[in-house]
């Protein structure tokens, strides 16, 4: 549901939907990428920077083969190495 909220562009109903997500499994992370990805539309770019930081430290492999510092846009939340959004 949180991922149709996104999509929708509606934010503030996919946030509760893909907080219940990442409770119900905190290991799975793409409910982490789409809240990420609702903050930042909504403006709330701390909320969205921690919520990237959690998802690094349940997929550091993932980060560290794909973006790094020279390729990921933290203002955006996308990869220009592997077109990730």
């Amino acid at each position: 549901m949180g991922y149709a909220h996104l999509f929708s562009r509606r934010f503030d109903e996919a946030v509760p939907k893909l907080i219940l997500a990442i409770q119900d499994d905190p290991s799975y992370p793409q409910p982490y990428r789409v809240l990420a990805a609702c903050y930042a539309h909504m403006g709330r770019l701390d909320e969205a920077r921690e919520i990237v930081k959690r998802l690094r430290s349940i997929s550091p492999v993932w980060w560290r083969a794909r973006c790094d510092s020279e390729t990921l846009n933290t203002a955006t939340f996308s990869c220009r190495a592997c077109a990730w959004h």
